[in-house]
């Protein structure tokens, strides 16, 4: 009898997207985030569980200060913070089911217009034989 080994599968897919030189004004607009949200969850397709929650916060702080945006689907969450003082985004989209980075990243490029991009993406939840999570994850810088 031969002994196969089969490769492990990831749990979940972990696209990071770092955004710099955005301009201002789309990250100051609720109703504009909300609409990259919709586009978003269907563009890599995805099913939204209910609304997305998206809250104007840390006013206290003028580097950290704007909105934060958290879209669960059936399959994780998309969460990002826009620091509308400094023109940055920083989102993370997270599914144990599989989509196309390229997809993603062009929509959130389209909506918010960085200067600078700075992408990763990890598949999660890869274990080896001992336990121990193994080096199954990537990082790109576009």
């Amino acid at each position: 009898m031969t002994n196969v080994q089969e490769t492990p599968k990831p749990w979940g897919q972990h696209l990071v997207l770092d955004f710099d030189g955005c301009p201002l004004e789309l990250l100051k607009c609720a109703d504009h985030i909300r609409k990259w949200s919709a586009e978003l969850v269907e563009a890599i397709d995805m099913i939204a569980y209910g609304e997305p929650i998206i809250e104007h916060f840390a006013t206290h702080s003028h580097e950290a200060a704007g909105y934060t945006l958290l879209q669960m689907i059936e399959t994780s969450n998309i969460a990002a913070h826009f620091a509308e003082n400094t023109g940055q985004v920083y989102i993370d989209i997270f599914s144990c089911k599989a989509f196309d980075n390229q997809v993603a990243l062009d929509v959130c490029k389209k909506y918010f217009a960085p200067q600078n991009v700075n992408q990763s993406c990890m598949q999660r939840g890869i274990f080896n034989q001992a336990g121990e999570v193994g080096d199954q994850g990537y990082a790109e810088a576009a």
